[in-house]
């Protein structure tokens, strides 16, 4: 996929400290600098959401990545990948989130956050009060809505890069395990 609106120049200060935080200038920001109100918000709540504690982070990370193979957000999945090895999760099981009901990698709470993230993600969303009620139980209200409000931004965030034209930088390049890649789940149509 190609940009679908070129990058626009970033104040140097912005660029410097995002090489040191990721290696390389993120193009979801050069994109959407074009509009520096719009991208300055979006990067002072995502800095904000980086301070939430209520959830565990492993289960936000791998929402994200859930949410990032569904919308077919590359850029989002990749980047998640790496820091995911970066937050010391467990490279393994975060290279099978986009096959995770194939893999045997998750716990019951982790497939049923995995579940809740597409669920949120579908249009319209398929969350049932009985996914709901199950997290809510297991996880308690100040995580359950620190986690809906964590996969409603990702969702934003995604569709966002999506719909750029924004793909994979080669982030996860940097990870030893690559990525599992999505079983293809459409049907064959009969001749």
């Amino acid at each position: 996929m190609a940009l679908r609106v070129p990058k626009a120049e970033l104040p140097t200060e912005l660029s410097e400290n995002m090489i040191k935080q990721l290696g390389a200038v993120a193009e979801p920001v050069e994109v959407v600098w074009h509009s520096p109100k719009v991208a300055t918000s979006n990067l002072e709540f995502s800095a904000k959401l980086a301070e939430w504690d209520e959830a565990d982070a492993s289960l936000k990370s791998f929402a994200h990545m859930a949410v990032a193979t569904q919308v077919g957000c590359s850029w989002c999945l990749d980047v998640g990948y790496f820091q995911a090895q970066n937050q010391n999760l467990d490279p393994a099981k975060a290279s099978q989130v986009p096959r995770w009901r194939e893999s045997e990698a998750f716990t019951p709470l982790e497939r049923d956050v995995l579940e809740y993230a597409e669920a949120m993600t579908h249009t319209p969303p398929t969350v049932t009060d009985e996914m709901y009620a199950s997290l809510l139980d297991r996880l308690g209200p100040a995580a359950m809505v620190e986690l809906t409000a964590y996969i409603a931004f990702v969702n934003m965030a995604t569709r966002n890069n999506n719909a750029n034209g924004i793909s994979s930088q080669g982030f996860s390049d940097a990870c030893e395990i690559p990525l599992a890649t999505r079983p293809d789940t459409r049907v064959a149509s009969s001749a």
